[in-house]
């Protein structure tokens, strides 16, 4: 192929990536790649460089920047800008993005109000409707009297206690391709953080449902990196199960995301700890990045086998990569992509999975055993 004169069609073909030629013309409008030359037929004609551009917009689309922020990206050239200018470009774009998250959160949170409702608020939720249709809210009067079809709607929750099933039929995406178990466990994810946006980051790796279960049902031992992850442990079913619980940072002092990622880095016995796991554990990761990544490390050298990987990391940088080097590896896991995470959410994900296996025994006796 002449890559000094494609078609349109090739082009979308040599770059890959879903690309089609009325994105591509859709580029052209929007200033993210330049005019092409025309052939004496007027077909359009692409060089190698207009290859070499649109896998970069590709690539950038792909990882969640949107196309304004990509041609700023592309815009810059370092002979005539500096890291400083482009850094303050990004964060710039950076709060734009926040603000636009904000109103679409409050608009997400309007919408919950009113679909979040379990059948005995749905007819004080018809009466509110209608009203909708018919409110005005020119004048501050009409403002209030919105707060008055808010007010008339959260009166009913004073006669019930919520029923969380049925809100969640109405606001979670269709689950139905999911097993049964998974379901489950993106419920308890949702309702641990309140944010049903939290579905499309979960992340399971095919074998993670069938490998947890075996390994719980056979006593295995679980790892967390800190105490707070402990003792948000379902305690009562995993000691029914046989399953020890070892804390990697055993310092009842961490209690944060920055202690507990100063403190790993800071002790060599936590870091070697890790490395003498036992091989078929279930590692439950809720707050120190390092510990992820040295755990996928671990991994990918054949160091350390466990059974499966709950990686859920907070933070900007480590967090995001540690997770995605865990997806790379050849070990069950179950995580939630970006930034997301928390001690709360990876100790929710394992309760899930142990719910699944066993009834809650009506005896907490268990407890009293060491663990």
């Amino acid at each position: 192929m002449n890559t000094d004169s494609l078609t349109i069609k090739e082009l979308t073909d040599a770059v890959g990536g879903g690309l089609t030629p009325r994105m591509v013309r859709h580029y052209h409008q929007l200033g993210l790649i330049p005019q092409p030359v025309r052939s004496p037929s007027n077909y359009r004609l692409y060089t190698n460089k207009d290859v070499l551009r649109l896998q970069r917009i590709v690539a950038l689309k792909q990882q969640g920047f949107q196309l304004n922020h990509i041609r700023h990206i592309l815009e810059v050239e370092p002979e005539t800008e500096t890291t400083t200018n482009m850094i303050g470009e990004l964060q710039h774009q950076y709060r734009a993005v926040m603000q636009q998250i904000s109103q679409l959160r409050q608009t997400a949170s309007a919408l919950e109000g009113l679909l979040g409702r379990d059948r005995h608020c749905q007819i004080m939720q018809a009466e509110v409707l209608a009203q909708l249709k018919l409110l005005d809210v020119e004048t501050q009067a009409g403002l209030g009297g919105l707060e008055q079809l808010w007010s008339g709607l959260d009166a009913e929750v004073h006669t019930h206690s919520e029923a969380f099933p049925e809100s969640l039929q109405r606001l979670l995406p269709d689950l139905s391709n999911r097993s049964e178990i998974e379901q489950h466990l993106i419920a308890q994810l949702v309702l641990a953080c309140g944010d049903v946006s939290l579905v499309s980051f979960v992340k399971l790796s095919r074998d993670a449902i069938a490998a947890s279960r075996e390994a719980l049902k056979s006593g295995c031992q679980i790892v967390v990196d800190i105490p707070t992850v402990a003792a948000a442990l379902d305690q009562t079913r995993l000691i029914h199960l046989g399953c020890q619980i070892e804390t990697l940072i055993d310092n009842p002092h961490v209690t944060t995301v920055t202690e507990a990622e100063l403190a790993f880095w800071q002790h060599q016995e936590w870091r070697e700890k890790l490395q003498q796991v036992t091989n078929g554990c279930v590692l439950v990761i809720g707050y120190a990045p390092s510990v992820l990544l040295e755990a996928s490390q671990a991994i990918a050298n054949q160091q350390i086998q466990p059974a499966l990987v709950i990686g859920m990391p907070i933070g900007f940088s480590h967090a995001p990569a540690a997770k995605r080097q865990l997806t790379q590896n050849k070990v069950p896991f179950i995580t939630i992509e970006g930034t997301l995470g928390g001690g709360a959410l990876a100790a929710t994900a394992l309760n899930a999975l142990v719910e699944s296996l066993i009834d809650k025994p009506d005896c907490h006796c268990y407890l009293s055993r060491e663990l």
